[in-house]
């Protein structure tokens, strides 16, 4: 029965098609199948844009900062299908009835909307690599990691798109695969030496992420350069510097150089210096001493009491000189704010105690 409604159907669309040729070789029926087609391209490709592609990202991305319902997907992808639902249409006819219109221009509109297609998913493929983020950026512990991966893997997309873009413009131009192939096998060994520096730093973004020394967001020193990471790319790192500058650091330079990275201290230690006149009598700093410890450690933003100590460690004319090393947990606020404490619960210690600071002044 459905080959039956099969045979009738294609026999009806055959009838459509026949007739006269009324303009440029086409007959009534080929016309307004024609601008069905183009109709129905244009259509498919808006859809594509503006609902299937937002809908594919809210199922396949793993975080909420991409909402589907807002997201459009670049012109390109909606160029992209629409150009391959014409390009199919116009073979599917071609194949399978006998249409009344010019055969050898509707061939070569099919092949040109075929290689506008293979040229927009590449373009559309291209912008699509900074969604990568959406499938490797996820909340939870390893946010960091997962940011610097995320950045390795976009210029790696990139990077894949080109050279996959280049074999298929090639073989869409007529070109030898083949051939080129085994071009790029003679030449190969002569771009990589020429270019040496430039795969030392593609091995140093692997490095990177295989040791993680540092992820997307720390605070660190490479190279006399301090700075928070922006980003992790496949030549080099950019670190923006606490003057709101960016440096760009080749990868291979920082897998041979020390990192300090301040994003990964457990604690912060705090190490006031306190100077007293050098008349100040012995007792009452050490007395100082005790309280201002006692007082400390009551904080609760100290940590590490056994390590906590407050002691005389200089006592050169005219002055003598307290110091303490304090810890606290690894927040730059709350470094700020204890070390003001610290600085105020001295100046309470020493009233308590009778002694006075130093202060600089001429002598003769």
């Amino acid at each position: 029965m459905l080959w039956g409604m099969w045979i009738n159907y294609m026999s009806a669309l055959d009838d459509f098609l026949s007739g006269e040729e009324q303009l440029v070789g086409f007959s009534n029926g080929t016309l307004i199948i024609l601008l069905v087609i183009i109709a129905l391209s244009l259509i498919s490709g808006i859809i594509a844009r503006r609902y299937l592609f937002p809908i594919l990202m809210n199922i396949l991305s793993k975080t909420d900062r991409i909402d589907g319902r807002t997201l459009f997907a670049p012109r390109s992808l909606a160029w992209m299908i629409g150009f391959l639902i014409f390009h199919i249409s116009i073979e599917w006819i071609t194949n399978n009835s006998t249409p009344i219109w010019n055969g050898e221009l509707m061939s070569s509109i099919s092949n040109i909307s075929w290689a506008a297609f293979v040229i927009l998913m590449l373009v559309a493929a291209y912008r699509l690599v900074d969604y990568l983020d959406a499938f490797i950026v996820v909340e939870g512990n390893d946010i960091a990691a997962r940011k610097s991966l995320a950045s390795v893997a976009e210029s790696v997309g990139r990077l894949a798109v080109f050279v996959g873009g280049v074999f298929i413009l090639a073989g869409l131009a007529g070109m030898d695969l083949n051939g080129l192939i085994a071009g790029l096998g003679i030449t190969g060994l002569a771009l990589a030496l020429a270019a040496k520096d430039s795969v030392a730093n593609i091995f140093g973004a692997i490095s990177i992420l295989v040791d993680q020394p540092f992820n997307v967001g720390d605070w660190i020193i490479v190279e006399g350069i301090e700075g928070e990471v922006v980003n992790i790319g496949l030549r080099t790192t950019m670190i923006r510097t606490g003057n709101d500058t960016i440096v760009t650091v080749p990868n291979s330079n920082i897998t041979n150089s020390p990192v300090e990275n301040f994003s990964l201290r457990r604690f912060r230690r705090i190490r006031p210096n306190f100077q007293f006149e050098d008349d100040s009598d012995k007792q009452s700093l050490k007395k100082f001493c005790e309280v201002l410890l006692e007082k400390v450690l009551s904080d609760e933003r100290a940590i590490m009491h056994e390590d906590s100590w407050v002691k005389i460690t200089d006592s050169l004319p005219p002055k003598i000189t307290a110091s303490g090393n304090f810890y606290c947990k690894s927040s730059g606020e709350t470094q700020r704010e204890f070390k003001e404490e610290i600085l105020l619960l001295a100046k309470v210690s020493a009233e308590e105690c009778n002694i006075s600071f130093h202060e600089p002044r001429q002598r003769k």
